[in-house]
């Protein structure tokens, strides 16, 4: 089996812990984001989720500075079709490889918000958008792995002769992660991911689709390449009353204007559709501590997992049990909820699952 992986969040945008209230609020800051990775590193979190959007600070300049900040956590940092040239952004991540220590993870990201996407200049399509992702993948892959010159035509960019310095420090290159629900989203990474991530959902319906993807990757000969992980919060009190209240907290004096853009924002996102699917016919909990609560306010990873450390331990085992070996998660206020995870939770999922997770 794969050793469990655990990654953590960095809001650049900022933090809160109750939305809606603006004494709850933690602008975003370069000393924010030192205290989180400080304290994810210190969890034993092994890579740190950079966002994009238009709340967010640039991901490159972000995670570099992070990584620069670090000894251990690897910044995963997205690679979105349209955004940057291949052969540049081929050498953008390996030199960011070599300079880090082998510190990097690429987040293929291509179904986000489409408002965003044009704002920012994007003219592809979703559709468009997977399948010139799906180009660029190939050119950063050959781009590292071919010697001599690369010659390259598709139906989106042509390269002759091009080579890059230096090749990444890791092996042939660092690891490729995709989120997304769509049929595109899981073709693509049964052909390039080494971890795809699922947003929120049920245990049996995750280990459903992880058999469907594993049958897609076997096409390309890499159904036991190909891992899987989870996109969630946590909200962990040694109390379960606590936990709960800090739940209720978060959610209970969200604005209009808040709730509005849960609904608009990546309306046409698979995966957020279906966190909205499962929030509609399941209510808030979707299990006793499976919390859908968050998609009140915010689309994407909005579902939680709430309650003391044994019941958390309890409900990620269940994703570890279908088949999932890779969890990236958050938490409010993202420092503290970090060191909660580290000193709380992360103990007893090693001693659940000895020699897949180190102490």
């Amino acid at each position: 089996m794969r050793p469990l992986e655990f990654g953590w969040y960095l809001p650049t945008h900022g933090d809160t812990t109750a939305y809606g209230v603006a004494a709850a609020e933690v602008a975003g800051s370069p000393e924010l984001c030192e205290r989180v990775v400080e304290a994810a590193e210190k969890a034993g979190f092994e890579y740190l989720l950079i966002p994009v959007g238009s709340t967010c600070w640039e991901a490159w300049i972000s995670g570099a500075f992070m990584a620069a900040r670090s000894q251990k956590i690897k910044p995963l940092i997205a690679a979105r079709p349209g955004y940057i040239n291949p052969v540049l952004l081929a050498k953008m991540i390996s030199t960011f490889d070599q300079m880090s220590g082998g510190r990097i993870c690429v987040n293929l990201i291509a179904g986000q918000n489409e408002s965003e996407v044009v704002a920012e200049g994007v003219r592809y399509a979703k559709e468009e958008r997977y399948a010139l992702m799906e180009e660029e993948v190939w050119i950063l892959k050959a781009l590292w792995t071919t010697r001599g010159p690369l010659n390259f035509k598709g139906a989106f960019h042509t390269i002759s002769g091009a080579h890059i310095r230096p090749r990444p420090r890791q092996q042939p290159y660092p690891k490729f992660y995709l989120g997304g629900g769509s049929r595109q989203a899981w073709e693509l990474s049964a052909k390039h991911s080494d971890v795809h991530l699922f947003w929120g959902d049920l245990p049996e319906r995750i280990a459903a689709n992880i058999s469907e993807i594993r049958e897609l990757a076997r096409v390309h000969g890499r159904q036991d390449e190909i891992g899987f992980g989870m996109r969630l919060q946590v909200i962990c009190r040694e109390n379960e009353g606590d936990a709960w209240e800090a739940a209720d907290t978060l959610v209970r004096n969200a604005s209009e204007r808040q709730k509005e853009e849960r609904r608009t924002l990546y309306s046409n996102s698979v995966a957020n559709q279906r966190v909205q699917q499962l929030a509609q016919e399941h209510g808030d909990l979707l299990l006793p501590h499976l919390w859908a609560g968050i998609t009140r306010v915010r689309p994407g990873a909005g579902i939680a997992v709430v309650g003391n450390p044994a019941q958390c331990a309890s409900t990620l085992q269940q994703f570890i049990d279908a088949g999932c070996h890779s969890f990236c998660l958050s938490g409010y206020l993202h420092d503290e909820e970090a060191e909660r995870f580290g000193r709380l939770i992360r103990p007893i999922l090693v001693a659940n699952n000895r020699g897949r997770l180190a102490a």
